[in-house]
């Protein structure tokens, strides 16, 4: 039979209008006719692929978000740096860290740096108790031999900061250049008498966690009595060492590790763990960080060559940019140590120069390397301190430790 004269029955049927009888059975959005239900089609897999990353960043989100709205000091840019530290991307941090302190390296040459000369201290008001005729001291330091020689003028002077004690300087400050070459940069140096100085190890709000009596930010009780405070090590993870305080151990200590130590009366040492200090009941707090920089009073062999990773990994021993370090004279005197532009081994020589006979790392970067000294301007209002930066280059505010700081850190308290 022709095709053309098979039943109406057999014909294939012209499409009928949407809602008719040929579309009776299909969903709405697929009907025949209908131009947006391809793009709808289109569109479900992408919801789906839309909906599964918002489930998987959700947690990342809100990490992120935490970390940059948690109490704390930190800019939002430090906040993001650690965070991404802590979530798995530290070797990237590390590699761009690299690269860019590596292509702004300080230049060589340069004009005296202008911190090398100190006016003179203005008087202050000593605190109340005994005469300074009374009282224990340790005598004043030396000066600092040059380190680029010729010496200029004020290089290497110690200077009195902050507040008295007894009538008595208790902190002395002085600028060095840090090493023949960079005749721009002033590294800050400052020496501590523990015999009218106390120390107390302040855990920061975040680091080392938890709750603790001596907790930032300082308290006003005790801001009469506060002579000065300075930045602590690395994060703990990377330290290499432990940390130990007000009878709590949060990560154990190590063997071997550059250590400050601080007894019950608050008199600080630096030594090896194990070697020069070890735990005793006296013990009140153990900071912990990578390995001695000076020892025996002078900078320790393979500084640059960093073999096992003695002195940080994260950016090389030999590049230069901001560091801090703290050590013990041989007659018990605390030194700390900061600026731009060193090496761990020209931080070393700064500190073996300024008398240590042993010393260690502190943290690095500028965000992170801080020391100020405390006064009172209105003696009628001596918890009202004024804090002052070791040099003038530092950047944090120098009210850091009269607020929520993040990390722990270090004060000195009159005794």
């Amino acid at each position: 039979m022709d095709p053309s004269q098979a039943p109406e029955k057999d014909q294939p049927r012209a499409s009928a209008a949407p809602g008719g009888e040929q579309d009776w059975h299909r969903p709405p959005d697929v009907a025949a006719g209908d131009p947006s239900a391809a793009r709808r089609r289109r569109w479900r897999p992408r919801r789906l692929i839309a909906l599964g990353l918002l489930v998987l960043l959700a947690p990342v989100g809100w990490s992120y978000g935490h970390a940059l709205t948690a109490r704390g000091t930190d800019s939002w840019g430090v906040r993001s740096v650690e965070w991404l530290r802590e979530h798995g991307a530290g070797g990237v941090v590390n590699s761009v860290e690299r690269w860019w302190y590596s292509h702004h390296q300080p230049r060589k040459g340069g004009p005296p740096a202008a911190v090398l000369t100190h006016p003179p201290a203005p008087p202050d008001q000593p605190l109340a108790g005994k005469t300074s005729a009374q009282v224990k001291r340790l005598p004043s330091p030396a000066p600092i031999p040059s380190l680029a020689s010729p010496a200029l003028p004020g290089e290497g002077v110690w200077h009195p900061v902050g507040r008295l004690v007894h009538g008595l300087p208790a902190v002395y400050a002085t600028a060095v250049r840090p090493d023949p070459v960079h005749g721009g940069l002033a590294t800050g140096v400052a020496w501590m008498d523990p015999t009218l100085a106390r120390a107390v190890l302040f855990a920061g709000i975040q680091l080392p966690g938890g709750s603790w009596a001596n907790e930032a930010p300082i308290s006003l009780a005790e801001r009469p009595s506060l002579l000065a405070a300075f930045n602590s090590g690395f994060k703990l993870g990377a330290s290499r060492g432990g940390y130990l305080s007000e009878g709590r151990t949060v990560r154990p200590l190590v063997a071997g590790a550059a250590s400050l130590v601080i007894d019950s009366a608050g008199t600080p040492t630096v030594g090896q763990w194990g070697r020069d200090v070890q735990m005793s009941p006296s013990v009140a707090s153990v900071r912990q960080n990578l390995a001695l920089i000076v020892d025996h009073g002078a900078a320790v062999a393979g500084l640059d060559q960093n073999v096992r990773g003695l002195w940080g990994g994260t950016l090389g021993n030999t590049i230069l940019v901001w560091r801090s370090g703290v050590g013990v004279t041989a007659n018990g005197a605390l030194v700390y140590a900061a600026g731009n532009g060193l090496s761990v081994s020209s931080l070393a020589r700064v500190l073996a120069a300024a008398g240590c006979v042993r010393a260690m790392e502190l943290d690095i970067n500028s965000q992170w390397t801080r020391f100020f000294s405390y006064d009172s301007p209105d003696p009628a209002q001596p918890a009202a301190v004024l804090g002052t930066k070791l040099v003038p280059d530092m950047r944090s505010s120098p009210r850091l430790y009269l607020e929520s700081e993040t990390r722990d850190f270090v004060a000195l308290l009159a005794r």
